[in-house]
């Protein structure tokens, strides 16, 4: 049996106000259409749901069972339209954000604070790995979206640009006699060098530059995170390669100091990744307008 959603919303509010004329009220309707919607569904099922009394109108015996049915689903479709305006208003939902511990810490945590502040009550899911395992999880559904350094190619993903950083390397006072010097690649190569050790858009890049120009670039010491990148560049163990963003309060104090170059490194273009063609959560959409419309300093 295929009934009209519609006839039994007139049900339950006829049920519910004891009255055609409320009900007729309440659903902006005329009694004549709200008489003739509760005729349908009588019709429908064979039975008679409702009795006139002095004050209206009363369930009869079948009247009485259906409504105990039509109220509790009223119920949660009441509940569903509230969870519906509380996800539209970002009061409510869950957020799901792929990226690497450097790129948490040092540039979304900003964004991630301020999402948190306009929005308590949106739950907040921080996945943390490399770029491809940030593109696994995007593809399995695990996160909404992933922050990442570009390009990335893949006609599955969208990136869109939201930001640029730019690499350097780093000493700290152990190497102060190269503090005013302006290096070459082949001097650079004398001195321990030290880079991240996972396969990080960042070393693949610095890698690629080098042997555009003849060289080899074989790091003396491998470190598991950025942390360590500028601990061992602080504690004199070599020369680091990092975010210059990354590294601002060190440089301001002079802990550590920027190796000067006589080649341009080139930056780092951070993006947003997400899935092509598919539905972003409402979350997900202010998170992303957040970070593409209202710049943080970092």
């Amino acid at each position: 049996m295929s009934i009209n959603y519609e006839l039994y919303k007139v049900f339950y509010w006829a049920a519910k106000t004891g009255s055609l004329t409320q009900a007729a009220k309440a659903l902006y309707l005329t009694q004549p259409s709200v008489s003739h919607a509760i005729k349908q569904l009588e019709n429908s099922f064979g039975v008679t749901l409702f009795y006139r009394n002095s004050k209206g109108v009363g369930l009869t015996r079948e009247g009485t069972i259906l409504y105990s049915y039509i109220e509790q689903s009223q119920i949660l479709i009441s509940l569903a339209e509230e969870k519906m305006e509380a996800l539209k208003n970002l009061d409510s939902g869950e957020l799901r954000i792929g990226g690497s511990d450097s790129l948490f810490k040092h540039y979304l945590l900003p964004y991630l604070e301020d999402f948190h502040e306009k929005h308590p009550g949106i739950r907040l899911h921080l996945n943390h790995g490399t770029t491809p395992e940030i593109i696994s999880f995007l593809k399995e559904g695990k996160i909404d979206l992933g922050v990442i350094r570009m390009p990335i190619v893949d006609t599955q993903l969208e990136v869109r640009e939201t930001f640029q950083l730019q690499e350097c390397f780093v000493a700290g006072t152990r190497y102060a006699e190269l503090k005013d010097a302006v290096l070459t690649l082949d001097m650079l190569l004398q001195y321990p060098i030290i880079l991240f050790s996972r396969n990080s858009r960042a070393r693949m890049t610095i890698t690629e530059l080098f042997q555009s120009y003849g060289y080899k670039l074989a790091p003396k010491i491998e470190v598991g995170s950025v942390d360590l990148l500028i601990e061992f560049a602080r504690k004199g163990l070599g020369i680091s390669y990092v975010t210059r963003e990354f590294v601002s309060k060190e440089l301001e104090e002079g802990t550590l100091f920027e190796i000067q170059l006589d080649v341009r490194l080139p930056p780092s273009h951070v993006g947003i990744m997400i899935m092509r063609n598919m539905p972003l959560s409402m979350a997900a959409c202010g998170f992303i307008e957040m970070i593409q419309t209202c710049p943080l300093s970092k």
